[in-house]
Parts: C-alpha cells; structure tokens; sequence
C-alpha cells in the first residue's frame, strides 16, 4: 500500500531514506533547510520544499496531519531533530519516526513526541560485526532493542531432518519465517519440509535465543 511520507532532512542519510521509499512506490515530500540539498533530492521525490522545520507555521503549512508517516532524518543538530519531532506531534502527526545517533538522544526524542527512533550507525555496527564474523548468518534486520530477523545456513545437525521432527519452535524458542532458495522466498512453511544444505532459513526471535540457536 502507497504511503504518504513527510520526510524532513535530506543529508546523506535522509537521501538514502528517499531513494528506498522511492523504489518502494511511497509518495514522499521532501524538506531541508539547505537548497542544494533539496536539488540533489528531486528526481526521487514527488514534492520538495526548503525551509526551517523547528518554524511551527512553516510545519503547519505542509499538513502534517495528513501524511500517513513523518520521518526526521536530520542529522547536523540533535536540536533542531528534537525540536522539530515535538512540533510534529503538537501539530497532530499520526506518527512520527526520528533518527539518533547516541543511546541519549534515543531517550529524548521518545519522551518528546518520536513513535519510533531508528539509529543507524548503531544497527549498521551491530549487522557488520555479526555478518563478517559468523559465515553462515547472511543477513540480520533489528526489529528492536530485544528481537531481530536472521537469514541463516541450516546448521549441519538440522540437515535431513523435517521442521516438526526438530520442534524448532519449542527447543530454541525461535521461529522459521520463510525458507530461500536460489533467490526466491517461499513463506508457507510446511512442518514436514526437510531442511537440506541448498537452502537458508529466515528466522525470527529474541535476539538471545537467536545467539544461543546460531551461536552468533
């Protein structure tokens, strides 16, 4: 379903942000104080406007209220990232998603106003430091501070043996999402699939439980 996106910041990061919501069909507004930056944005925006987003007219200008999703990506001052996600929310954003750099800056913009927080540097380290020290995770995505999705091999002791057979479920407290084989995603998990070594597992859990069944 297209979404609605107001995304506020569009350095390195909030660039990023537009080219992925982009290539997923959402309609997004882009703004920034700085008009080169907006230019650099254009072509993968439906609409761009430069101005001051801790300006409350400005803010209100846009309608806030009605995109389905605010996104604050500044990243130069974690003040005007605070100031202008507590405007958001005043101003009725429905909800409302601002960047951190620091575990501080997380607790702040949650007390005043984000629905979400992302941290990229810190999730980037945390998949990074997992993926080129454990050879068979493949890819991790961090839902929260306590759970995540992995795409893993099939641990060679699980090899021959039928998903209820191993009651994966049960023993490791995690659970098997969908299995991938040769690019394609098959979600319909059938309990008497075999596991065979052609294949790699998305796999959803506590992130502890995910350490401890994957030794990652």
């Amino acid at each position: 379903m297209k979404k609605n996106v107001l995304l506020i910041g569009a350095g390195r990061f909030g660039k990023h942000m537009a080219m992925q919501l982009n290539q997923l069909g959402h309609q997004v507004m882009a703004v920034d104080t700085d008009e080169n930056r907006i230019n650099d944005v254009m072509n993968i925006v439906t609409n761009a406007q430069i101005g001051d987003s801790t300006n409350a007219e400005f803010l209100k200008s846009l309608g806030v209220g009605n995109f389905d999703v605010c996104m604050v990506t500044i990243g130069n001052s974690f003040q005007n990232s605070l100031e202008t996600t507590s405007l958001l929310k005043e101003l009725g954003a429905r909800y409302v998603v601002s960047r951190a750099e620091r575990d501080v800056q997380e607790k702040f913009l949650l007390r005043n106003g984000a629905d979400a927080v992302v941290y990229p540097e810190k999730h980037e380290a945390k998949w990074a430091a997992v993926r080129y020290t454990a050879d068979h995770i493949l890819d991790l995505i961090q839902l929260d501070n306590t759970h995540a999705i992995l795409e893993v091999e099939v641990p060679e002791s699980w090899l021959g043996k039928s998903i209820i057979e191993l009651d994966i479920r049960k023993k490791y407290g995690v659970n098997i999402m969908a299995i991938k084989h040769n690019d394609s995603i098959n979600v319909n998990v059938e309990p008497d699939i075999v596991l065979t070594e052609d294949i790699t597992l998305l796999v959803l859990g506590d992130y502890k439980n995910l350490k401890k069944c994957f030794k990652v």
